[in-house]
C-alpha cells in the first residue's frame, strides 16, 4: 500500500487543466495552494504494479512542470497476507 505525497509544478498558466486532470487520475488527491502556482498530489495505491502505473501516467502529463517526492510509505506485509490482499 504505497503512500506518497508529492509537490507538484505546473507549468505557467496549467495550474487548473491540471488540477482536473489530477482530480479525475485514479489513486490521487489534489490539494491546491491558495497563495502559490503549486498543489499537494498524494497518492494511495494497492500494490507496487499501481504504483508504477501511476507513476509513468504522471510523467505522461505534459502540464506537469516538476513534480517532487516529499514522503513515502509502503506497509510491508507477510507473504501469507499479500496472498489475501491478491
Amino acid at each position: 500500500m504505497p503512500i506518497k505525497s508529492y509537490v507538484v509544478f505546473p507549468r505557467t498558466g496549467e495550474k487548473n487543466q491540471l488540477i482536473k486532470l489530477l482530480e479525475n487520475t485514479e489513486h490521487c488527491d489534489v490539494l491546491p495552494s491558495s497563495n502559490k502556482e503549486v498543489l499537494v498530489l498524494v497518492t494511495d495505491t494497492k500494490n507496487d504494479q499501481q504504483e508504477e502505473a501511476l507513476h509513468q501516467a504522471l510523467d505522461n502529463i505534459n502540464e506537469i512542470e516538476h513534480l517532487n517526492l516529499v514522503s513515502g510509505f509502503s506497509e510491508k506485509v507477510s507473504y501469507d497476507e499479500q496472498k489475501k490482499l491478491s
